[in-house]
């Protein structure tokens, strides 16, 4: 069989580059397929947006209604966080319980799938508390080398 053609049905085109394989088999898992249809990337994009992170970190820690999760998010708006909760429950990491009392109390928890996230976030926070300095240097330079380029063109 040719380099490139995949044997997967879910390829049904036959022919796929190396780079853009989303059914990996062989492949280096990390060479991330970069159609938007791939599930894998889909996902990441779900668990890799920063309200995701952000509402996933704060459920690892205790069960919290809508409005705690509000007030503890800086920025988020009713509406992004609706979303947000509703696309985690539909992946499957988060579980909404509604409370039959007059008015509803809706809660919302990591199911034990979103649980098992905890150990990557956290070694995300860990990676970005070690390299913040070293990236606010690299940004210095960059705005400096940006603006050095800019004042060279007027």
């Amino acid at each position: 069989m040719e380099e490139g053609t995949s044997k997967s049905p879910r390829h049904p085109a036959g022919t796929v580059t190396t780079a853009s394989r989303c059914d990996y088999g062989d492949a280096d898992p990390f060479q991330w397929d970069t159609r938007e249809d791939c599930e894998v990337r889909q996902i990441l994009d779900r668990i890799g947006d920063k309200w995701s992170l952000l509402v996933i970190a704060l459920l690892d820690v205790s069960t919290m209604r809508f409005t705690e999760l509000r007030r503890e998010i800086d920025g988020i708006s009713q509406r992004m966080l609706t979303v947000t909760l509703r696309q985690l429950e539909r992946d499957g990491l988060v579980k909404r319980t509604v409370h039959p009392v007059v008015p509803p109390r809706v809660e919302y928890r990591l199911t034990p799938m979103g649980r098992t996230l905890h150990t990557t976030i956290n070694a995300l926070v860990i990676w970005t508390e070690e390299h913040q300095n070293q990236i606010a240097a690299a940004r210095e330079e960059y705005d400096r080398r940006a603006a050095a380029e800019a004042a060279e063109v007027l």
